[in-house]
Formats: C-alpha cells, sequence, structure tokens
C-alpha cells in the first residue's frame, strides 16, 4: 500500500472519528495542535488504523504519533 493510500485511508478515519476534513489530514498537521483531535479520539483513531490496515498502534508507541504524517510512517513500517 502506497503513502498516498495509508493517507487518503487516515484522512477518512479522521473524518469519520473527529470530524477533521479530509483535505485538512495533510502530513505535517499535527493531530492535537491542528487538527484538534484529543486523546480519546486518537484511541478510537489507533482502533481505526488497526482495523482498515491491519496494524496495530500499541497505546506506548500511540504517545509518539504526533502529526498526520508520523502515523502514515508508522503504517507504513508495520504492514504486512
Amino acid at each position: 500500500m502506497s503513502r498516498e493510500d495509508i493517507q487518503s485511508g487516515l484522512a477518512e478515519i479522521l473524518e469519520e472519528v473527529a470530524g477533521v476534513a479530509p483535505a485538512d489530514a495533510t502530513p505535517e498537521k499535527s493531530f492535537t495542535e491542528d487538527l484538534d483531535v484529543d486523546s480519546l479520539s486518537m484511541v478510537e483513531i489507533a482502533t481505526a488504523v488497526e482495523d482498515k490496515f491491519g496494524v496495530a498502534i500499541p497505546d506506548d508507541e500511540l504517545g509518539n504519533i504526533k502529526t498526520v504524517g508520523d502515523a502514515i510512517d508508522y503504517v507504513e513500517s508495520h504492514q504486512g
């Protein structure tokens, strides 16, 4: 799966979970500062990522994912 596919999948998840417009889900955006995603929503996003991409994000790793780009990198490096 390409970075673009992962980004568009994450954009769908962010729209569904946190009401973020897909166009705003760009790699440099911070989940908390730019997109107003709270910690509870981040857990929901992590669960949705696991469902959509088959990549589990453990709680101790979730805190290290600060931007959309971090999430793309994580999924990309842990898939398949």
